[in-house]
């Protein structure tokens, strides 16, 4: 009795032992092809270099248009952190009814902070940016009004307009005044670039995938003759596909790299027209770079691509190859 359970548990010892084996050959096997196929790829240089430009500035130009609908996202969004509504008050208000206004407006909860400027801060104001300071002082008197400068909390566009509205019945409040048009404009137009680069990118990834499969089926006709005797000693069409699959991998890898390196060039030879621009306005805007979430997407994409276009091309191509008859 011992000696048989000895036997069943050497047994079960050896099935886990050659489970494992053929769990690491396996790996093994698909490490040997994957650089198989990589050195295929350096045997064939221009074919490759060639594949690989053309999917990695296929990239590009999506890739590109990406982070710049990112930075004018990021545009409208700071300007709209900056939304303000400003309530020009009547000239006949006196100061305590402006005062009192001001004490009602800073206990609201829509409200996050309120600035008064008065007739002759705005004055002063005035005469140092119009550039008509000498003109303007031979004024009797003030034409300017007092202003309240109210911060919402809730910097949405509809928000700060249904607040605009709910200020402007104040009793003391000649007109409110919310300039968000520009801002919804902006938005649409962002909204628009979004579409284009969406329509721009499954364009562009449907001419990746036509580009990769006629490559890998250009490849598979060129060995034709080595598939026709690797099925005569019994091969299998998945051990025949793998390196043609990984083939694809590299192309998206590879590609993915490409695309990643010229997008940052670009967004680099961009910066120094985009510093121009925002040092006439004085405004500290940084262009946004692609971040790690970003290349590993365009990496990702590029390899589904490869490995996409190399099975559509070898699904069909393999299967139609049969050893000649004798």
């Amino acid at each position: 009795m011992s000696v048989l359970f000895s036997g069943r548990a050497s047994g079960a010892k050896a099935n886990r032992i050659s489970a494992l084996r053929r769990f690491l050959m396996f790996f093994v096997h698909h490490f040997r092809q994957a650089l198989a196929s990589l050195g295929e790829l350096w045997r064939t240089p221009t074919a490759s270099v060639l594949t690989i430009v053309v999917l990695g500035l296929s990239l590009t130009l999506p890739a590109t248009l990406h982070l710049l609908v990112k930075n004018a996202q990021q545009i409208s969004g700071s300007f709209a952190k900056a939304a303000e509504i400003n309530l020009f008050i009547r000239d006949t208000a006196s100061a305590q009814q402006i005062q009192s206004l001001i004490t009602i407006l800073n206990a609201d909860k829509q409200i996050s902070s309120v600035r008064h400027i008065s007739k002759e801060q705005a004055m002063l104001e005035f005469q140092e940016a119009s550039g008509f300071g000498a003109a303007l002082s031979y004024l009797t008197d003030n034409p300017l009004p007092d202003v309240l400068v109210v911060q919402p909390v809730n910097t949405d566009p509809s928000a700060a307009r249904a607040l605009m509205q709910q200020l402007s019945n104040e009793r003391i409040v000649e007109f409110a005044k919310l300039d968000l048009e520009w801002l919804t404009r902006l938005e649409a137009i962002v909204g628009l670039l979004q579409q284009a680069v969406f329509a721009i990118a499954l364009l562009l990834l449907s001419a990746v995938l036509f580009i990769v499969s006629n490559t890998i089926r250009l490849s598979i006709i060129s060995k034709r003759e080595e598939i026709e005797v690797m099925k005569l000693v019994g091969a299998t069409d998945a051990f025949i596909q793998r390196p043609f699959l990984y083939t694809g991998f590299w192309f998206g890898v590879l590609g993915g790299l490409l695309a990643f390196l010229v997008s940052e060039a670009l967004l680099w030879w961009l910066r120094g027209a985009i510093s121009k621009i925002t040092d006439l306005y004085q405004s500290d805007f940084q262009i946004q770079a692609m971040n790690l979430t970003e290349f590993l997407s365009i990496i990702l994409l590029a390899v589904l691509l490869g490995v996409v276009g190399s099975y559509l091309s070898v699904r069909r191509h393999i299967r139609a190859i049969e050893p000649a008859g004798p």
